[in-house]
């Protein structure tokens, strides 16, 4: 590549554009003084995005310098700002000394900061991870997917590979802020802050696996269990290499890669997990979601696990049941001693615990402030408050016993951050103050010299009021001009000629002395020192406790597990949730299930009870909009996904199998930006539906067909139906408006119909939100739109033509037209029997049929009257 030339630069933006053309997709900081100055096209960029002043200041190669600047002591602020907007910031500090440079001080970009790779607190959610994705192909292996994902702030490091069809439901699972892939794979994933291509040669086979093998010191990959995941391999070699550039360290804290096995979770795709709202409403809003109401979490860490647990629920009943166990304990525990509840005593316990997680990470990476080493001093002194209260817990069947070893903290943690940090430290160690007094000795002295003066100051001012005889002289000090002596304009005479003068006032003089000075000289020179040692010490103490990171990170996995139990034992004894039987039949049976999230937001809630398995997979609801057709088949499977997570359930009963999957084809959308109507979208999902449900899987079909004509869409319907039925096999909750499905129980028996109950009253009609057995009576559409404030005049209407059409397509009658024979052409008509003459009349009738305006229950009539010929 050319360099460019940069000789009409001045020096100064000679190393600006160097230091350019390294980052040169990132917004550059450029640390000058107490600011970080963006310039040229960084500055007109990053003036409009975060409304700074832009202004031009001198010029190089011949042009005036656009240039935006930010105060460094609000770094944190703007980067948040620039982060949640997907840009991405390299980040230029001095490393140079400015009293021996010769030319611009030596700077070096330290970091780079992008969507995925944050580890600061302050620019990092509370209640949510950030993941950084790559995904690799190999034309080897055309339908296989490697996907490597890394939560930075955690340590924690994934691989898998799954078909290349359900690349977008495992990114809608691990939902990742920044996703790389290589240059011949292009790849648009909206959901993602930012997606980066990398060079084709980050994902090669020898430059990934070597990236791997180096930082972990390994001679192959097999340890991991990844010898058979060649794509997943070549996948985690490029983001390694990646998230390494942006940190600028060896990140010594991603000690391990874990394989995950696919089969472990239940499988939702993007739009199921919109659908049932868990942790985002369909709206976009953050509440009211499942996540937020059931998150009782007094950590941060216990939130966010809470929050993976919802977005990947378990398929096998091991680990579910583990769970279940340990909630069922502090449950029962808590529902014994009310007055005293152990419940309450463990969140009190866990609520001055901080995010144990991400500053386990921070001090692996150096990056620690000093006052979340306070932080974590506190709360390792709480340690052994919570694993004794766990332990009086504990029953026989000791459920809690492997989360409490992994409590146990090495006490000489405890006893080095006692010794090191200040009671109150500052907030970063350049302001000094961090390290505890007797920690150090050298340290203890230099801070005597520098801020026990007062005895030494009032000494001279005594010995010069005498010596002088000027009672009004004053020894003081301010940082601007430092120590000085101060007399009254009106004795300025009387001062020794030893005086030197060093500032003028109105009505007085400042003077400094040879004996002052050298003690100024001292004093600021020991402050210094200070400081500087200061930083030596708690470098070598983030030395010391870098050793005992992965023992913390262990701490912190147990305390966020138990932090997420308890939420869940929290909500169901204020909510009187039960603990669902786990079952190993495909099968999901309720008694009086609650919508976990509906039932905090009305007054009260009808509860609905669910029977599907084997002989009986699914059922056709029917029911008037509004009726609650859609809050009872989203009900269904929130119970059935918190089951699965090791929570307790909104039921009075409730028996939930090994689902696999959980589908939704709910409600109405578009993708006019890729060309897809609202029934294409609703299509391509219903396909993706009939595709991959199996025996084990829950489908929510919410009016399928609704977005064509009657007759396109009430045979669509049907044929789904039957194929969810006779071919997938699945558990099905299919909801429609099309009565003539209602026949489909008559015809396979494995099939039920059931209604959401409504009323008829002198107000209007009344929804009683009630699940019955069988098949609405009718759909109460015109009084649904009354309801919705529709013109009394269009609803009068609308009734008169109602009327008239169910007039106009009334069923025929119920005739065999096939009963008599058909007569030839050559018979007259009045040798024709009376049966022959109806059959003929008849023909003609349907002759004469408007197909066109024919309803779809008089037309299923007739398929059942041919049907009932041909059988015969």
């Amino acid at each position: 590549m050319t360099q460019p030339d940069l000789s009409g630069h001045t020096p100064m933006m000679r190393q600006y554009l160097s230091l350019k053309a390294q980052a040169p997709s990132y917004l550059l900081f450029y640390r000058m003084g107490d600011f970080y100055e963006l310039f040229f096209e960084d500055a007109e960029r990053g003036a409009r995005l975060l409304n700074l002043t832009l202004t031009k200041r001198g010029n190089s190669n011949g042009e005036p310098i656009p240039m935006a600047g930010v105060p460094f002591h609000s770094l944190e602020g703007y980067l948040a700002r620039l982060v949640a907007l997907g840009e991405s910031i390299a980040i230029c500090e001095q490393i140079g000394d400015p009293a021996t440079s010769k030319g611009p001080v030596e700077r070096q970009i330290v970091r780079i900061v992008t969507p995925g790779t944050l580890t600061d607190d302050a620019l990092l959610p509370a209640k949510s991870d950030r993941i950084i994705a790559a995904i690799c192909t190999d034309n080897k292996q055309p339908n296989t997917i490697g996907i490597a994902w890394m939560n930075l702030a955690s340590g924690t490091f994934n691989v898998y590979e799954c078909e290349a069809r359900l690349l977008d439901t495992q990114l809608s699972r691990l939902q990742p802020v920044e996703l790389l892939h290589a240059e011949q794979h292009r790849i648009s994933y909206t959901e993602a802050q930012r997606c980066v291509a990398l060079p084709d040669w980050h994902f090669a086979k020898d430059n990934a696996l070597q990236t791997l093998l180096d930082h972990f010191q390994i001679d192959d990959v097999s340890g991991f269990g990844m010898q058979d995941l060649d794509v997943a391999t070549y996948a985690a070699g490029a983001l390694l290499r990646y998230v390494k550039h942006t940190q600028a360290q060896n990140l010594q804290h991603i000690q391990h890669i874990q394989v995950e096995q696919l089969g472990e979770f239940v499988v939702l795709d993007s739009v199921s997990r919109k659908n049932l709202e868990l942790t985002e409403t369909i709206s976009g809003e953050n509440k009211p979601t499942l996540f937020s109401t059931i998150d009782h979490c007094a950590t941060p860490m216990g939130s966010r696990l809470l929050r993976r647990w919802l977005h990947q629920p378990l398929r096998h009943n091991q680990t579910v049941l583990e769970r279940q166990a340990i909630v069922q304990l502090i449950v029962e525990a808590a529902q014994k001693n009310q007055r005293h509840s152990p419940l309450q005593q463990l969140k009190k316990q866990l609520s001055p615990f901080p995010d144990l997680e991400r500053i386990a990470t921070r001090i692996a990476l150096a990056s620690v402030r000093p006052r979340e080493l306070a932080s974590l001093r506190e709360a390792l002194q709480h340690l052994p408050l919570l694993t004794g209260l766990l332990s009086d817990l504990n029953t026989a069947a000791a459920p809690l016993t492997g989360l409490i070893n992994a409590l146990a903290m090495d006490e000489e943690v405890l006893d080095l951050l006692r010794r090191a940090i200040t009671a109150e430290p500052a907030l970063m160690i350049r302001d000094g103050g961090v390290i505890a007094d007797g920690y150090d000795a050298e340290l203890d002295e230099l801070r005597t010299l520098a801020n026990d003066s007062g005895e030494f100051l009032l000494a001279i001012e005594t010995r010069e009021r005498e010596r002088t005889g000027i009672h009004t002289l004053k020894v003081e000090y301010n940082r601007v001009h430092g120590f000085f002596i101060e007399v009254s304009r009106a004795q300025a005479d009387k001062v020794p000629t030893e005086y030197r003068r060093r500032q003028t006032l109105k009505n007085a003089e400042r003077f400094i002395t040879p004996e002052l000075k050298e003690w100024e000289d001292k004093v600021l020179s020991a402050k210094d020192r200070s400081l500087s040692r200061e930083k030596f010490l708690f470098d070598e103490l983030l030395s010391q406790l870098f050793t005992y990171a992965p023992q913390l990170s262990v701490v912190a996995a147990a305390l966020a597990q138990i932090d997420a139990l308890v939420s869940f034992a929290h909500h169901a004894v204020e909510n009187q949730w039960v603990a669902p039987e786990l079952s190993e039949k495909a099968e999901i049976r309720i008694t009086a299930g609650r919508h976990p999230v509906v039932e905090h937001t009305i007054e009260h809630f009808t509860p609905n009870g669910c029977d599907l398995h084997a002989n009986r997979c699914l059922l056709m609801i029917t029911g008037p909009n509004m009726g609650g057709k859609s809050t009872y088949m989203r009900q269904t499977a929130l119970i059935a996904l918190l089951a699965r997570t090791g929570s307790f359930v909104p039921a009075q009963h409730a028996t939930i199998g090994p689902i696999d999957r959980i589908f939704t084809r709910i409600g109405a959308a578009d993708d006019l930006a890729g060309g897809r109507s609202t029934f294409m979208m609703e299509m391509t999902e219903a396909a993706a539906i009939l595709s991959s449900a199996t025996r084990n899987s829950l489908v929510l079909m919410d009016e399928i067909g609704r977005g064509t004509s009657t007759y396109d869409g009430l045979s669509l319907a049907w044929a789904i139906a039957l194929r969810l039925v006779q071919h997938n096999q699945c558990l099905t909750l299919f909801a429609t408006h099309y009565f003539e499905l209602t026949r489909l129980p008559d015809e396979l028996p494995v099939t039920a119909n059931v209604h959401l109950a409504a009323a008829q009253t002198q107000q209007g009609i009344a929804f009683l939100h009630e699940v019955r057995e069988g098949p609405a009576s009718r759909s109460y559409g015109i009084q649904v739109a009354q309801r919705a404030g529709i013109p009394a005049a269009v609803i009068h209407n609308a009734s008169i033509e109602l009327e008239r059409l169910e007039q106009l397509h009334a069923p025929l009658p119920q005739l065999d037209l096939f009963s008599a024979p058909m007569p030839t052409p050559t018979v007259a008509t009045a040798t024709l029997s009376p049966e022959q003459e109806l059959a003929l009349d008849l023909q003609q009738a349907l002759r004469d049929l408007d197909i066109d305006e024919l309803s779809p229950r008089a037309a299923l009539d007739l398929l059942y009257q041919w049907r009932k010929h041909y059988q015969h």
